[in-house]
């Protein structure tokens, strides 16, 4: 099993929004990035374990834990030239961008901070805390994605 980070704005799409999702699911689209892209279109397997991340709050956080219920296909969103990730260099027989379905599993009993998270020694390896790292989806290792999840617990 993989287990990965997906970082959302919370004014955009929270975890909270997904909680209240029909069936807890949602497409995770709008993704314009290539190599976030091969993650979601070759990496992300179903049942792999997701911590969503909270970018752009104060502090940024990771606020709880979803799971892949579906592997890469097309986003849609690339071909509605009324949505803001229209792209019309992508064609629907050679799709450029690709999306999951996560689905919530649980909402953490508290936020992990980014400064929480980078002061803690065992995970300063994670990509969401090296300088420059921008990526909306990340691989997290299984140790730093248990250690999260029981920090958030506590």
């Amino acid at each position: 099993m993989g287990h990965w980070l997906l970082k959302t704005e919370p004014d955009v799409f929270s975890f909270d929004d997904l909680l209240r999702a029909p069936g807890r699911t949602t497409g995770w689209d709008g993704v314009r990035n290539y190599q976030a892209r091969n993650f979601l279109r070759d990496g992300m397997k179903k049942g792999d374990l997701v911590l969503i991340y909270h970018s752009s709050a104060d502090p940024p956080a990771v606020a709880g834990v979803a799971e892949v219920v579906r592997e890469g296909y097309p986003d849609p969103s690339q071909f509605d030239p009324k949505d803001d990730h229209y792209d019309p260099q992508s064609a629907p027989a050679a799709p450029r961008w690709y999306q999951v379905d996560v689905k919530a599993v649980r909402k953490l009993a508290r936020p992990v901070s980014l400064p929480e998270i980078r002061q803690t020694k065992a995970l300063a390896k994670m990509p969401v805390v090296q300088r420059g790292q921008r990526l909306s989806v990340q691989p997290v290792g299984a140790k730093e994605f248990d250690l999260i999840v029981r920090m958030g617990e506590q």
